[in-house]
């Protein structure tokens, strides 16, 4: 219907372009603005040793250490710590709640057409936590595609999800947990066998429950013929170049320094995992099949 009155005309107009703007997403933050901002918003998933947040609130573990470094090559010191789980992390970027994430999340496919990834700052195989004793003799994630008598869990939004789907387990032997913490109690209490995560983060939860632990002679998941490893990058809000380009090319540097092998080597990872992460570049992990 056409408006004869201007002045109403006007409001209408106001109120839409208002409505617009309000349901509109926000943009992510470039890296000027971050700047002029003063502060850097990262987030982490409390996921030792890759991030976590201590119980003074201090970041630690892999990411935050060396995001903090190459941040502050880039003159950028002041960080608002920002502890989320591990399924909120990308869409806590595409709601530029965050301006990185800083969780070593392993660079796949479908996660790279939501957000950007840094260039690999890690590598890192599986592992499976199980009950002390291993009494059902668990020895890697095909046994679960194999045995109707087996149930593992996975944290909510961890890549282990598509590593089990492509093996072939079926829904019904998967049990979801909400973070690692509740691992310990998922397997010792028998709500399930096994709980399927990095080796590293395996290795940390065995350490903490006397009624776990590690599986022994672990067999690595091989799919398409190729055994699993995983490749950890920072996050980013897919609109975010500017920002990204410039901490890819500080991270670049940063991993150069002796400094980069020391806060790697300090939470678990070996020479064989610190020369892997040079091994692929995010293009090629982003193309995989």
């Amino acid at each position: 219907m056409h408006d004869d009155n201007p002045r109403r005309a006007l409001r209408a107009a106001v109120a839409l372009l208002l409505g617009v703007l309000l349901i509109a997403p926000a943009g992510a933050a470039s890296l000027d603005e971050i700047r002029q901002r003063g502060t850097v918003r990262v987030a982490v998933a409390n996921e030792i040793p890759y991030g976590f947040l201590d119980f003074s609130g201090n970041a630690k573990g892999v990411g935050p250490e060396v995001a903090a470094a190459v941040l502050k090559r880039m003159g950028l010191e002041r960080i608002d710590w920002i502890a989320t789980g591990f399924s909120s992390l990308i869409p806590g970027l595409k709601a530029d709640r965050f301006d990185l994430v800083a969780a070593e999340m392993a660079i796949l496919p479908q996660r790279c057409r939501e957000v950007d990834f840094s260039s690999p700052n890690s590598s890192y195989g599986e592992g499976l936590l199980v009950a002390a004793g291993n009494p059902k003799g668990i020895r890697g994630y095909a046994d679960f595609a194999e045995r109707e008598d087996l149930t593992v869990a996975i944290m909510a939004g961890a890549d282990q999800l598509e590593m089990l789907q492509a093996l072939g387990v079926p829904q019904q032997r998967m049990v979801m947990i909400d973070a690692n913490a509740d691992a310990i109690a998922a397997v010792s209490s028998g709500r399930a066998d096994a709980y399927a995560a990095t080796g590293l983060t395996v290795a940390d939860l065995a350490d903490k429950g006397r009624r776990v632990e590690a599986a022994p002679e672990f067999e690595d998941p091989v799919i398409n013929g190729e055994p699993v490893r995983s490749w950890g990058a920072f996050a980013f809000n897919a609109d975010a170049d500017d920002f990204r380009a410039a901490f890819d090319a500080a991270l670049a540097e940063f991993k150069q320094t002796d400094e980069w092998r020391v806060i790697l080597e300090r939470y678990g990872f070996s020479d064989a995992d610190l020369e892997a992460s040079f091994s692929r570049s995010t293009e090629e992990l982003c193309a995989a099949d």
